[in-house]
């Protein structure tokens, strides 16, 4: 075990005001692999005033030196690939393989995509007598998620530094430890001090304090809705904006034409991804009444080859959660085709691989999100139908269509209340805009529509 003592702030590491630490557990083994500091309001402050005192120079920064710092962050990130990768195999209990191709590589490519966003972006226009100016927003709180912990962290920094913000980074406090190793990244790759720095803590107290101090201009969350709405709500009472990416409960729409079985595979492997820790993932699968048994054989056999080979949920709190969950489908009357809510073995936070068949709409399975390795799949009459059971939940973050004619698959995607659609098993896209409709949140991440969420707007009339 390591003990990780400081804060990040100002550009060096320093002691935490207070001396409670939070103890980082394996969720494979269930050890404890290392502590970090327990942040207190008296961190989150200092944090916050070095963010404000670096402000100024900072948005000052040429477009092309802050561009030149986030290239080198990203160098960094690229020399410490395998670092990153353990170190999330290590606290999250992601197989090393996906955390290799997935949460190392996904956020160096973001990072680079900022780089040249941040050289090439147009922080000014001119439309009739008016000179439009985009400016930085000023200090941004990052409070971010354990189930992506450096491509959340870097989905808000990256786009902030490129504008010319500021920013203090709250960690989830389950997955801290790559977020020190994104500190340190930071500081190697040349960031001034006090640009970006980093309170480890627990969500109701540094989290809390951050989003309500009086020197944050801009409260940047993913997380769970119910959190998003008590973030909006202390934000609402100061004016303060908020960029929200919260739960999802996405509809992969498998239409009559479509390949099915690819549609079922590839449906089945977006959930058990990462765990089922997927805040985007297709976990209702919507296949139409002649062809729905065919999809639930399909779905069961594919889910069974999951059973060794993902990993554990992030703590026995969530894993109690998603067992719940399971239990739950089968008190409402779904018909449970793989998995079940059983521990497949005696230690770690393991799920297994679970898929539900004769899942209506209104059942809590089909409605409320699980985060966990968890498939329901439900039986359409026809397009219309299909259609209402994919709007008919709160959330509306992603999605997928499938059909063997992509202007079909398209259509229908177009009527979705989705922020995200991928055709056929497009692919990931970092330079897509990424957030929600409904109480799937407020805002976007990633490409430009990401980098303006940090930007405000002056307009000049001569």
């Amino acid at each position: 075990m390591k003990a990780h003592d400081g804060m990040y702030i100002g550009g060096a590491w320093r002691p935490a005001a207070g001396q409670d630490v939070i103890e980082v557990v394996n969720p494979v083994d269930e050890q404890v692999i290392g502590t970090v500091p327990a942040g207190t309001a008296e961190d989150v402050d200092a944090a916050v005033r070095a963010a404000r005192a670096a402000l100024p120079g900072w948005a000052a920064t040429p477009p092309a030196e802050r561009a030149a710092r986030l290239a080198a962050l990203r160098d960094v990130l690229v020399a410490r690939a395998d670092e990153i990768a353990e170190t999330v195999t290590a606290e999250l209990g992601s197989p090393l393989k996906f955390s290799q191709a997935v949460h190392a590589a996904v956020p160096i490519a973001v990072a680079g995509s900022y780089a040249e966003l941040a050289a090439t972006y147009s922080f000014e226009e001119k439309t009739g007598n008016s000179v439009v100016h985009h400016e930085p927003i000023g200090v941004v709180a990052a409070i971010t998620p354990w189930n992506y912990p450096l491509h959340q962290i870097v989905a808000k920094a990256a786009p902030a530094l490129a504008a010319g913000c500021t920013i203090v980074v709250k960690p989830a406090e389950d997955t801290p430890l790559v977020a020190r190793l994104f500190a340190e990244a930071v500081h190697e790759a040349g960031v001034p001090a006090g640009v970006v720095n980093l309170v480890t803590g627990l969500g109701p107290v540094a989290g809390q304090a951050l989003a309500e101090h009086p020197g944050v201009d801009l409260v940047s969350f993913t997380g769970s809705t119910a959190v998003g709405r008590r973030i909006a709500a202390i934000a609402a009472g100061q004016i303060k904006k908020v960029a929200l990416e919260l739960g999802g409960k996405s509809a992969n729409v498998i239409l009559p034409s479509a390949d099915l079985a690819k549609a079922v595979n590839v449906g089945v492997a977006n959930v058990m991804s990462n765990s089922g820790q997927t805040c985007s993932a297709w976990t209702r699968m919507l296949v139409h009444r002649d062809q729905y048994e065919e999809a639930v054989g399909l779905a069961a056999t594919a889910a069974a080859k999951y059973g060794e080979r993902i990993g554990p949920v992030v703590n026995a709190k969530q894993q109690a959660r998603v067992r719940g969950y399971i239990e739950k489908g089968v008190a409402e009357g779904a018909r449970l085709v793989a998995g079940g809510p059983e521990a497949p073995r005696e230690k770690g936070y393991f799920v297994s691989p679970t898929v539900f068949a004769d899942v209506t709409p209104d059942m809590t399975i089909a409605q409320e999100e699980i985060f966990g390795p968890v498939l329901s799949i439900l039986k359409y009459e026809d397009e219309e139908d299909a259609l209402r059971i994919a709007n008919g939940t709160v959330y509306g973050l992603a999605g997928a269509v499938w059909a063997g004619d992509e202007a079909e698959a398209v259509a229908f995607a177009r009527r979705m209340e989705t922020g995200q659609v991928d055709i056929n098993g497009g692919r990931f896209n970092p330079l897509a805009p990424f957030g929600g409709y409904k109480q799937s949140g407020v805002g976007r991440e990633l490409g430009v529509h990401g980098l303006a969420e940090y930007l405000q707007t002056k307009s000049l009339q001569f």
